[in-house]
């Protein structure tokens, strides 16, 4: 398998690099943070409407330039190297990918287009309180009457649920369990019977929100595929989202290890660079090391993402739990090379900590994923 990108993918690689480097820098960071949305509106159209980004993933029937998730890994590494503040993720690898995964030709052909443009903000609401890891534990409840879908429950921690305008809402028919009964519904964002709550987070680069479904009604035409037949959609959706946040964790875990170095190369201590210290070496040497095995591990879930679906969820947890653990790390050492002034607002590394600690817990846990590998090689219960 070849990790080394094409020459297109490197130009769509410098471009953005380009861009990022102009558009999210620690000034623009900063003030999205501020904003009540948690991003710029006039960025994310420009990402979506000039530069094309939203269309990566997106078939060219839907208005994308069906290129793969190889340019989404690439790109994603980038955003998470400059900490962008924009519903990227939450609108192309979580809602984008499960529109293409398992929508309606009416549902791709309204809403694909859309995405592909940077028009709308969309989203996956799925997590509730003390679900914990496993995609399948959730009890929010899709019932039919007439024709209409009917929604009940409580979903929490949704990326960029307070602005979205299109939210996919996962939910179980009553009385089931486990992988059976479960269905993906689209929700308008502003549903009648929809509430929507900012929650106070960690890392405020990232909104989330709590979303209360209170007998939410809409078509029954909304619902992915067959009654009670999304369990497949909702796995290979998140396998996806999967991968591409731990592309995410690796650009965050690179840019750690870049602060980390000019730091140690220009604060002096005892009349020498910090760096010269064989302590500090040792540190930024050991990033090094983590930084390009976590790459290793991302480019080779892209891969496996843009071929068949054989092998896609071990790569995704093989991903997701070394790039959580190396991201987290490589902040963490970031902030002590720093010393007393790496948590303090004015310095970055507290930003990508903060990330890194958040996105350590989103879409599992290293826990979970190396918990998940190991049933699939048939050890263990």
């Amino acid at each position: 398998m070849n990790f080394a990108f094409t020459e297109e993918q490197q130009e769509l690689r410098e471009a953005a690099r380009a861009f990022l480097g102009d558009q999210s820098g620690s000034e623009q960071v900063r003030h999205a943070m501020a904003l009540e949305s948690g991003f710029d509106p006039s960025m994310w159209k420009q990402i979506g409407s000039e530069l094309g980004w939203a269309s990566v993933a997106v078939p060219e029937e839907y208005g994308g330039i069906g290129l793969g998730h190889v340019e989404l890994v690439a790109l994603m590494e980038l955003m998470g190297e400059h900490l962008l503040c924009a519903p990227f993720f939450s609108t192309v690898c979580l809602a984008g990918n499960a529109l293409c995964v398992g929508g309606s030709e009416a549902q791709k052909q309204e809403w694909l287009p859309r995405i592909a443009e940077g028009q709308i903000v969309a989203t996956l609401a799925h997590a509730e309180r003390g679900s914990g890891s496993d995609p399948f534990d959730f009890g929010c409840v899709v019932t039919e009457e007439g024709d209409e879908l009917v929604l009940r429950g409580e979903k929490r921690f949704v990326v960029d649920g307070a602005t979205a305008d299109l939210v996919i809402v996962t939910a179980r028919r009553e009385g089931s369990q486990g992988s059976d009964g479960i269905e993906l519904v689209l929700v308008p964002g502003d549903a009648a019977g929809l509430e929507r709550l900012p929650l106070p987070t960690m890392d405020a680069t990232r909104r989330q929100a709590a979303l209360v479904l209170d007998a939410v009604r809409v078509p029954a035409a909304a619902r992915f595929g067959e009654a009670g037949s999304g369990a497949t959609t909702l796995a290979r959706t998140l396998d996806l989202a999967t991968i591409a946040l731990a592309a995410e964790q690796v650009g965050g875990a690179q840019r750690c290890l870049d602060l980390s170095v000019a730091y140690a190369k220009e604060r002096e201590q005892f009349g020498r660079p910090i760096g010269s210290f064989q302590a500090i070496k040792h540190k930024c040497a050991d990033m090094m090391v983590q930084v390009e095995s976590a790459r290793s591990a991302a480019y080779y879930a892209g891969c496996v993402a843009a071929g068949d679906a054989s092998g896609l969820s071990r790569a995704a947890s093989l991903a997701k739990a070394y790039c959580s653990e190396a991201y987290f790390a490589c902040a963490g050492e970031a902030i002590q090379i720093h010393g007393g002034v790496g948590f303090t607002w004015e310095y970055d590394p507290h930003l990508y900590f903060k990330r890194a600690q958040a996105s350590e817990q989103m879409l599992g846990t290293p826990a979970y994923h190396r918990e998940r590998i190991a049933r699939e090689l048939s050890l263990g219960a």
